[in-house]
């Protein structure tokens, strides 16, 4: 593969992974014009960013059967075009209860592209080199962080929050003219992959089964619940607590994604010399000894605004260390159903979150504490799970070794 190929493929998997997060951070600036003009509340609108990760929970499941039976691409063509038409409805909703019904189904739209890169990433590359693909990927959608909530803050206010839901279907528009023509199918469609549910269901199972997948994928999926606690509750921290502005709560938002994606590239320099197992233990203690001087500094409010901007920023440092390796690492064992695998990753990231923020959104206008909390919580137990289920990986390996040894006498 060329230089310019890889580096094409690259950017193509990167725009759909930043499709769902563009959905996300570019509205976020606009939580307090959306209240005013749907006559609700903050909190309630966050609502409408738990329906979100909920739907893109959902079409996890749906999404990983279909391109391991039909191929990568004429599900991603599916996808992104209902998130094209419902991006318009966001446009033209008049209440909060429907904005929160649309963005459910767009997230369905938007998640077709998340599982779609992800699995193209098993198909088309090497398993060594996926941990450094990942990472490479995670760059490209650090332009979400870094671009979308300033882009969204600026929108809102010289055209009003609709404007943006036209921004994202212009994105996705010219997403699907790059997939259409600049991105191969990657998976030959699987005629004897079953639909049917039961099937299905035991893929599924196949995969959850499988140690090394169900450690990594919950850690991974624990760890970053922190990151979508600090997603719904940052409009409310920033803009009502601290009383920053709609267009400074934006280069906050870009500061602090500094440390999840520039930990992320910081990881790739870190693989020539370490294996990912050790560098994912070394990152979520990290994050948990963070997470846990956060929520003591929270409860004795030790921390203002740069304060808290610092312990945000050292946790997500973690996350983004964290998060390649073990998604590298779970996906690992699998090649004929890495669609399925991937699907089910994603759908326990998401569920994990779309938990974590409608948690914190119930608390939105107390502080910090609450985010530290969940934050911590989330971090240790997700430390545990990892220690725990790589002694169970090791003694799985061990029994494999032994079995083939008494083979071979």
């Amino acid at each position: 593969m060329t230089n310019k190929r890889y580096f094409f493929l690259i950017l193509i998997l990167g725009t759909l992974t930043a499709l769902s997060p563009f959905s996300i951070d570019m509205y976020l600036p606009g939580f307090p014009a959306i209240a005013k003009d749907l006559h609700t509340t903050t909190a309630e609108v966050a609502r409408s960013l738990s329906s979100f990760f909920i739907g893109l929970a959902f079409g996890q499941l749906l999404y990983g059967p279909l391109m391991d039976r039909f191929g990568r691409k004429r599900p991603l063509y599916f996808g992104l075009i209902l998130y094209i038409v419902v991006s318009v409805g966001c446009f033209s909703a008049k209440s909060i209860n429907v904005l929160i019904a649309l963005r459910a189904v767009q997230a369905l739209g938007s998640c077709a592209a998340g599982v779609a890169s992800m699995a193209m990433v098993r198909d088309i590359f090497p398993v060594k080199d996926n941990a450094k693909v990942f990472a490479l990927l995670i760059l490209v959608l650090g332009a979400s962080p870094m671009i979308a909530p300033t882009v969204g803050s600026y929108l809102t206010a010289a055209l009003g929050w609709q404007s943006v839901f036209i921004m994202l279907m212009s994105i996705a528009i010219l997403i699907l003219i790059a997939v259409i023509f600049s991105l191969p199918e990657s998976y030959k469609p699987d005629t004897t992959y079953s639909l049917k549910p039961l099937p299905i269901i035991n893929s599924f199972l196949g995969v959850i089964k499988v140690p090394q997948f169900y450690t990594y994928a919950i850690a991974t999926s624990l760890a970053f619940a922190g990151l979508f606690a600090y997603v719904a509750a940052s409009p409310a921290i920033f803009m009502e607590f601290f009383h920053v502005s709609g267009k400074t709560y934006g280069w906050i938002f870009a500061l602090l994604s500094i440390g999840f994606v520039g930990s992320s590239q910081v990881n790739s320099v870190l693989l020539r010399y370490f294996r990912s197992e050790r560098i994912v233990v070394v990152a979520l203690s990290w994050q948990a000894i963070i997470a846990i001087i956060f929520l003591v500094g929270s409860y004795y409010h030790w921390f203002g605004l740069y304060g808290t901007l610092v312990m945000i920023f050292l946790i997500l440092c973690g996350v983004g260390i964290t998060n390649p390796n073990a998604s590298a690492l779970s996906l690992a064992p699998f090649s004929r159903n890495a669609g399925t695998a991937s699907s089910l990753m994603g759908t326990m990231q998401l569920g994990i979150g779309a938990l974590s923020s409608f948690s914190v959104s119930l608390f939105s206008g107390t502080a910090t504490l609450p985010l530290a909390g969940i934050m911590m919580a989330s971090s240790v137990v997700a430390l545990i799970v990892l220690l725990v289920g790589r002694r169970k990986i090791v003694n799985e390996v061990k029994v494999d070794k032994n079995a083939v040894s008494g083979i071979g006498h």
